[in-house]
């Protein structure tokens, strides 16, 4: 207890001393001309463990039946206790590594009081006065910003409630209860909207990136909490109001842009802003208050009696530090170095930012791991314009993601091959990329190509001047006009040539010999 309570004096001293805005060159903004915004974030990540944080029970999904994932120790039964699961300890180090935080020696667990019936307990445990990692940072590229992260702290998820309005009842599902949560709250240094959407998205990809969280917004396994305040330009910070359990990105920098003109109406009025805990109407597109904001003593914070200190040594760090997964500004760095441009390195990483996320930290497959492998060997621009241009494209026509690609590295590597090679022209190339998703075959894509007689014209030009020579005499008037020097109208013969060669004749060959044959 005394161990505790100056973990928790040390908290209350550093926090009188922090700085609340960060010294950075003011910005006008047309929306508020003469007010600055000043926003700080507290998102809850579900950590990805197969089990709860403090139970033996299965993770559950969205589709899990309600209350079958639930132990003893979740529904607050008497007489059990909580269990720490090592994993998701392993998934917060791994959170506080990649923010570059500092990992604490010695963390707690807090018991955080209040009555909500889908917390069967009535209190929460968490990690407000000794928590799992302090004063890391996180690099906002497009915005030139580094947002600083207050701390890291583990803590339990509630369970759901539903309102049922025919019975006028509502239904508790403790599926979700106890499980594992990471809040990482940050500084208050965002100052617009769209700095805070940058914040949100940098880090969903970079808890991606390490498998800590999928960091799935629509399904509710990460949320986010805005603290919002607006001053005059040079003048005191203002007074924050935090609007609870944003679920998008979009809903987020809505729901900051319509607080901060709510708050500036009020005070251009001579009204005070009252620090309150704000809800956000998505139709309305507005905030409404919900209830005045609690402090620490509203909670009634005391340290868990039933919990242990978390004491954890260099050596574990070091471990996890020396087995970390590639994190994004790393592996956009290297994209770079291979000569990728800034488009298509946001493109894979945008892809990326989207694959599976397995449990415990697994890592799933996504398209810069498929890049890697097809490149291997080759020439890295022409495979990522392949997969980039081509593949995604296709995906996307069919409505499908990168998670529905069938097509395996061995395949999209000698598709490459063929046409940098001149087995097949591009357009053959192409036609055997749609043959693949729209079939499914596992065949490659050399034995496609002779299947379907897609294979370049190799018999010397025989079959390509002949391709011409009919093109010409189909269309008389165009290759008259491109006698008289209308070049441009050659597109229209070659047109006519690559549909009678089902794309087997290279285009460069087509235009030259075209040319030559109306000289």
């Amino acid at each position: 207890m005394l161990v505790h309570g100056g973990a928790r004096l040390l908290t209350l001293a550093k926090r009188c001393t922090r700085k609340v805005h960060t010294s950075r060159t003011h910005k006008d903004d047309a929306r508020w001309p003469g007010w600055e915004l000043v926003v700080g974030i507290e998102v809850h990540a579900q950590l990805k463990s197969r089990r709860k944080l403090f139970s033996e029970a299965l993770a559950s999904d969205l589709s899990s039946p309600p209350n079958t994932h639930v132990s003893p120790f979740d529904a607050a039964f008497p007489g059990t206790l909580p269990r720490l699961n090592p994993k998701c300890v392993e998934l917060g180090v791994r959170t506080a590594i990649a923010l570059n935080a500092e990992v604490q020696h010695r963390s707690a667990f807090d018991r955080k009081h209040y009555f909500y019936a889908d917390l069967p307990s009535g209190y929460q445990i968490t990690q407000q006065y000794a928590p799992l990692a302090r004063h890391g940072r996180l690099r906002l590229q497009k915005d030139d910003v580094t947002v600083r992260i207050k701390q890291i702290q583990l803590e339990q998820d509630t369970g759901k409630s539903t309102f049922l309005p025919r019975n006028r009842l509502t239904a508790i599902d403790l599926n979700r209860a106890g499980m594992g949560l990471m809040e990482i709250v940050s500084e208050p240094d965002m100052r617009s909207p769209e700095e805070a959407g940058s914040y949100v998205r940098a880090l969903q990809a970079l808890l991606r990136s390490v498998g800590s969280s999928d960091g799935n917004m629509e399904q509710g396994s990460l949320r986010c909490d805005v603290n919002v305040s607006v001053n005059r330009i040079g003048g005191p910070p203002g007074t924050r109001c935090e609007i609870k359990n944003l679920n998008s990105v979009k809903n987020m920098t809505v729901a900051i842009t319509c607080e901060a003109f709510r708050q500036i109406a009020l005070l251009d009025r001579g009204v005070p802003v009252v620090q309150e805990t704000r809800g956000f109407d998505e139709e309305k597109a507005e905030t409404y208050s919900l209830r005045s904001k609690e402090d620490a003593p509203d909670y009634r914070y005391m340290p868990d009696p039933n919990i242990p200190p978390l004491l954890i040594d260099k050596n574990y760090i070091d471990a996890i530090r020396r087995n970390m997964p590639e994190l994004p500004h790393a592996t956009r760095a290297r994209l770079l170095g291979q000569g990728l441009s800034e488009r298509d390195v946001e493109v894979l990483m945008d892809v990326d930012s989207g694959r599976e996320v397995g449990y415990d930290g697994e890592l799933g497959r996504g398209a810069v791991a498929y890049f890697d492998e097809v490149s291997r060997g080759r020439d890295p621009k022409a495979v990522v314009n392949w997969i980039t241009h081509e593949l995604l494209g296709q995906l996307a026509f069919r409505h499908e993601t990168f998670t529905d690609n069938p097509i395996s590295v061995e395949q999209m590597g000698e598709l490459v091959d063929l046409v940098q090679c001149g087995k097949v022209t591009g357009t053959s190339g192409k036609t055997i990329l749609r043959h693949i998703l729209s079939t499914r075959t596992p065949d490659l894509p050399s034995k496609i190509a002779e299947g379907c007689q897609l294979l370049a014209v190799s018999d010397g030009g025989a079959s390509l001047e002949k391709w011409c020579r009919d093109a010409i005499f189909a269309l008389p008037e165009e290759a008259e006009a491109v006698r008289r020097g209308n070049v441009k109208v050659v597109n229209k013969i070659m047109g006519h040539v690559m549909k009678a060669s089902r794309g087997t004749a290279k285009a460069q060959d087509v235009r030259a010999t075209l040319l030559r044959l109306l000289q």
